[in-house]
């Protein structure tokens, strides 16, 4: 081989090893299967020219569809928390219901997903989107970093994206699980409470520790207690004690 069919060789090689971490990122945001199986959290993954490692959430949001009533308590206690306000607009969980969709498709609710690797991340040019190692790494926005730019809407893997647009203060915003709530008076976060998990009447919503497997099946759940107790409002706490308590336990179930 010349000395020049082998240097077009070695830099068509070099071409197709070329990933850059943007791509990487984006294409874990998603699916991530090949980085979280089980709650399996790889935390380095070596690329051409640097090690991408960001620390996992401490705290991620699980849902049963099969309970949701589309009630939108979710929604409003969301954006009473966060703005002071009951505005469906401004919530960071969006709840999409199809009237025509047969049971239990009709009701979807849409949270984030707190991704190992979220694009949303990587893609924010100033880092007011990014991993809050004061709130137990959860992937939050600080809203007067934010540029109002979208990109982070638009690298969101999911549809609909799971960064909203706040239309009043002009900044994109997302699920804190309530780290940062100026008007509700309970400590959020990880190590507390979220507003979408105490009010939702059906406890549909449940919050766990553990990194869900990526993938519809990590995140939707099975809430319910095997019978029919469930379906009426008001029932005792304890009643689904057990699910709240050890959500994570539920996680490879998905939806029965």
């Amino acid at each position: 081989m010349s000395g020049d069919t082998e240097g077009a060789v070695m830099a068509e090689n070099e071409g197709k090893k070329a990933l850059t971490r943007r791509e990487f990122v984006v294409g874990m945001g998603g699916a991530g299967v090949g980085a979280v199986l089980g709650g399996i959290f790889v935390h380095g993954i070596l690329l051409p020219d640097e090690i991408v490692a960001l620390p996992a959430s401490e705290g991620y949001l699980l849902v049963d569809t099969k309970k949701c009533a589309a009630c939108q308590t979710c929604m409003l206690s969301c954006s009473l928390a966060h703005e002071g306000e009951t505005s469906l607009s401004l919530s960071r969980i969006q709840v999409v219901s199809d009237p025509f969709a047969g049971y239990p498709e009709g009701p979807q609710q849409n949270q984030c997903r707190q991704c190992p690797y979220p694009a949303c991340v990587e893609a924010c040019p100033t880092g007011a989107n990014h991993v809050d190692a004061a709130n137990g790494n959860v992937r939050t926005i600080d809203a007067s970093k934010c540029i109002g730019c979208e990109r982070c809407i638009q690298a969101c893997p999911f549809t609909p994206s799971r960064v909203e647009w706040n239309f009043e203060e002009k900044h994109s915003q997302k699920c804190d699980l309530c780290s940062n709530t100026p008007y509700w008076d309970q400590k959020g976060g990880p190590g507390g409470k979220q507003a979408c998990v105490e009010l939702c009447p059906l406890k549909a919503i449940a919050f766990t520790n553990e990194i869900p497997i990526q993938g519809d099946k990590g995140y939707f759940v099975n809430l319910r207690k095997g019978d029919a107790t469930w379906l009426a409002f008001g029932f005792p706490d304890g009643d689904n004690a057990e699910y709240l308590s050890a959500p994570a336990a539920q996680a490879g179930e998905g939806t029965q």
